[in-house]
């Protein structure tokens, strides 16, 4: 199976020039997995509510998703990206996974980070994990990196490879717990970041890249650079992640002791 990640540098409200640049870089490559950056059609610094609702789009009957889900058939390859999702009233930063059969699953961040506070509704479904054949995909969305708990919680449901799409702005940090959270559930990980800086206020972010490929023994198998746009594929067998024991007599999840731990 061969996994990959588009890092690449959104322009903030240019929605069809950054899928057309997400396309086009991911024809550079053939992978049966894709992982999009976290926003990657909008850009990422929002200034008000009502921006993000004007650029949120319906799943899976907006534009970007549907472009999408025909990229995939055309294709023949599964892809997780990151948008900002509208539904009723609310304004999510979502994830999607979509494939040749169409759109098969959404995620809704969960732990915002940030101003997302300001703009986005937190997450309200359960962290999905989807069977696409060659493996289970999980996924989870940037900062949900910061919490052993998702993680943990995509790999008790089975999933062998966790999608992670991210905006990082703090230094190396995924870049390390991401390595950490591929170890201690044994899952290959993809953490598909973005480059480049956005000033829309008086604050400036400055995006880490660095995005990267971690296989279940915590090796990274591939990583970019911090600036640049590049696109990443990596050959890898998928078993490696349905065996979680450390040797004859340890077991990552098996031995865990759940009576013991606060929730």
């Amino acid at each position: 199976m061969r996994i990959g990640y588009v890092q690449m540098e959104p322009i903030f409200g240019e929605v069809e020039r950054n899928l057309r640049r997400a396309k086009n870089m991911m024809k550079q490559q053939n992978a049966d997995l894709w992982v999009l950056p976290e926003l990657f059609a909008t850009g990422y610094q929002f200034t008000a509510q009502e921006e993000a609702a004007a650029l949120a789009e319906p799943v899976p009957k907006g534009s970007t998703t549907q472009a999408l889900i025909s990229f995939a058939r055309k294709q023949l390859c599964h892809i997780v990206a990151g948008l900002a999702e509208s539904h009723e009233s609310n304004v999510y930063n979502s994830a999607v996974l979509v494939g040749p059969s169409g759109f098969l699953a959404r995620y809704r961040k969960i732990h915002l980070f940030l101003e997302e506070k300001r703009w986005f509704t937190p997450g309200d479904i359960p962290f999905p994990v989807i069977d696409i054949g060659e493996a289970k995909v999980g996924m989870m969305i940037c900062f949900d990196h910061f919490f052993p708990e998702a993680a943990r919680t995509l790999a008790l449901r089975g999933a062998e490879i966790l999608a992670h799409p991210a905006n990082l702005v703090m230094p190396v940090y995924a870049q390390l717990t991401m390595r950490a959270r591929a170890l201690e559930n044994g899952v290959f990980t993809i953490t598909a970041n973005r480059v480049g800086t956005e000033a829309r206020s008086d604050k400036i972010l400055h995006f880490t890249g660095e995005s990267q490929i971690v296989s279940p023994s915590g090796d990274v198998l591939v990583r970019s650079s911090k600036d640049k746009e590049e696109v990443r594929v990596v050959k890898i067998d998928p078993t490696a992640a349905r065996d979680k024991s450390l040797n004859p007599y340890n077991d990552r999840l098996a031995d865990r002791r759940v009576d013991f731990y606060d929730s």
